[in-house]
């Protein structure tokens, strides 16, 4: 599906986080929605920073989930 939006998660080490099955949405809208409920969890989970993807394009790349100081 061409539209389908997905976040790239990158922990602690600079690597894909490992999170389970890659979530997929079908509205930029959608993507964003849930990170922005869900970004403590994944904060807790070990990831740093996220990348969003329409299908194979990256839409915008290194957002830090840390909160800055």
């Amino acid at each position: 599906m061409a539209n389908e939006w997905h976040w790239a998660l990158v922990g602690r080490d600079g690597g894909p986080a490992a999170q389970g099955e890659l979530l997929r949405f079908p509205t930029q809208s959608e993507a964003e929605s849930w990170l922005g409920e869900e970004w403590p969890v994944l904060v807790e989970a070990g990831v740093e920073s996220v990348s969003l993807y329409e299908g194979d394009t990256l839409v915008y790349a290194g957002m830090s989930l840390r909160p800055r100081d």
